[in-house]
């Protein structure tokens, strides 16, 4: 088994060295590589050391596309509050990096991210129901938090009295998580509306609605 290892492991260099270009520029043919090192416990994002690094480079794209997450990150946080879908986050960086959505893939965001840790707790990505957001802020959302926010995907917005019938909450329980949501800068107020509800928009999912809607039609 371990020749058969080594065998692939030898045939793999084989390949990113024929391949190099199309592993670097092409999103899906880079996933599949990476599917295909993980298959025989290869890491090319280990170190930008070695012969991975030497053969492709693969270091030294997750480390600039990192820094241009954080860059993004940081442009979006007054309008965010520090979380960002990943679709959304995924079309601003194409547009910073001058390209199609077709040359980078959100696997590539993902495996960015990741190596973003080491900068503390700030950098993760949570699952909002469907839907992946990028937190780049030490924020902690409970499940209280998590609920409002995937409530909030239909419309974008939530009010109190649509919380307490989705939820069968209380009107202190709802209104101590938007809040939260409120003070961490996520949720913006709207008092404006004819029915005199107070409306809590959210804006990094209503931004997500619209990239969703876009790339559905790219």
């Amino acid at each position: 088994m371990q020749e058969q290892l080594a065998t692939f492991r030898s045939q793999l260099e084989e390949f990113a060295r024929k391949h190099k270009s199309d592993i670097r520029k092409n999103s899906v043919f880079r996933q599949q590589f990476h599917e295909m090192c993980a298959k025989v416990g290869v890491d090319p994002l280990a170190s930008n050391k070695g012969v991975w690094a030497e053969l492709l480079g693969i270091g030294d794209f997750y480390y600039e596309l990192g820094v241009q997450i954080v860059d993004v990150c940081i442009a979006t946080i007054s309008h965010n509050g520090g979380l960002i879908d990943l679709i959304e986050l995924r079309k601003l960086l194409c547009q910073k990096r001058k390209t199609d959505l077709g040359s980078l893939s959100s696997d590539d965001c993902l495996r960015a991210i990741s190596k973003l840790k080491v900068l503390g707790s700030g950098f993760e990505v949570i699952s909002i129901g469907k839907k992946k957001l990028v937190r780049s802020v030490p924020t902690e959302l409970n499940k209280d938090h998590n609920g409002i926010l995937e409530l909030a995907q239909a419309k974008g917005y939530v009010t109190v009295e649509h919380i307490e019938m989705e939820f069968l909450w209380s009107t202190r329980r709802g209104i101590d998580a938007l809040e939260t949501l409120l003070k961490e800068g996520l949720a913006m107020i709207y008092n404006g509306h004819r029915d005199g509800k107070r409306r809590y928009w959210f804006m990094c999912v209503t931004l997500s609605s619209d990239a969703s809607s876009s790339e559905a039609k790219s």
